[in-house]
């Protein structure tokens, strides 16, 4: 009987790769299916992220504070200096720099997902879908939501909205519609499609770039995870391969240390763009 080997580097990462869906695609795009880890790992991390926010504002005292309450401090008054620094209305602040400190502390949750071992949840989650009696090889979990451009795009459309409300209520609807024709060439009839068009370019760019920046940079760490994993696979091919699982901890230690300040700093561009565009939002043109 021949030796059943393991999965080819192209099939590991292609395995890793493949989300857990409601049903199979139809198409190549197809909206009645959705990516349920994403869901899953989005909503668990939300509430995680609301839960420590809340704690912190229960625990919090006049005295001298705790680490916990200092750290959180340190963020909130970092999030706060820079609304106030961008959007200069007091009243939307009340609204938009909770809603910016949401943004980067779940956004920074839903990226470090990427600093768990590759195969330590996909592994319980094969355990979990074979002892239910289907087949493990078909057992597909992705942790890091960010990596999904559904979610990174959600996001950013999310945000769309946002600037949408914040465009009709400062400058009332017909203040807005009014600059979506003048707007930016002049309010000359001849420019108006032409306005309307530049309008609708500008927030589909906006909402499009702000999605990819995030999921372009997780995607690619999520990659570079699953290639170092493969490292110590490898050794198994020659005995001169023994040095790769060494190689695997050394490499990828620095590469989660880095990867630290790619987690921390796309949660803060995506806030400081989601303020941005709200700002821009409340300007008139």
């Amino acid at each position: 009987m021949a030796a059943e080997h393991g999965p080819t580097a192209g099939e590991y990462i292609g395995h890793h790769l493949t989300h857990l869906q409601n049903q199979p695609m139809k198409g190549v795009i197809d909206f009645s299916v959705y990516n349920l880890d994403s869901i899953f790992w989005s909503v668990l991390l939300g509430v995680l992220g609301t839960f420590i926010l809340w704690r912190a504002a229960k625990s919090a005292t006049a005295g001298v504070p705790g680490r916990f309450q200092a750290a959180v401090e340190i963020l909130v008054e970092m999030v706060d200096t820079q609304a106030k620094g961008i959007i200069h209305n007091a009243e939307s602040r009340k609204l938009v720099a909770p809603l910016a400190l949401t943004v980067f502390v779940w956004i920074f949750l839903l990226n470090a997902m990427d600093f768990l071992p590759v195969d330590l949840i996909p592994k319980i989650w094969e355990l979990i879908y074979g002892a239910a009696g289907h087949d493990p090889h078909h057992a597909y979990m992705r942790v890091v939501p960010t990596a999904d451009l559904s979610t990174t795009l959600g996001l950013s459309t999310s945000v769309l909205l946002v600037c949408l409300f914040y465009n009709i209520k400062i400058k009332g609807f017909g203040g807005w519609v009014h600059e979506l024709f003048t707007a930016p060439f002049g309010a000359h009839p001849l420019l108006w499609p032409v306005n309307f068009l530049m309008q609708m370019i500008e927030f589909a760019a906006k909402t499009v770039s702000h999605g990819m920046r995030l999921f372009g940079n997780m995607y690619a760490g999520e990659l570079v995870f699953m290639l170092i994993a493969l490292m110590g696979g490898g050794a198994a091919l020659s005995l001169s391969g023994i040095l790769l699982p060494i190689g695997q901890v050394i490499v990828g230690s620095i590469w989660a240390i880095f990867h630290i300040l790619i987690v921390a700093l796309q949660a803060f561009i995506f806030m400081m763009l989601t303020l941005v565009y709200v700002g821009q939002a409340h300007d008139a043109h």
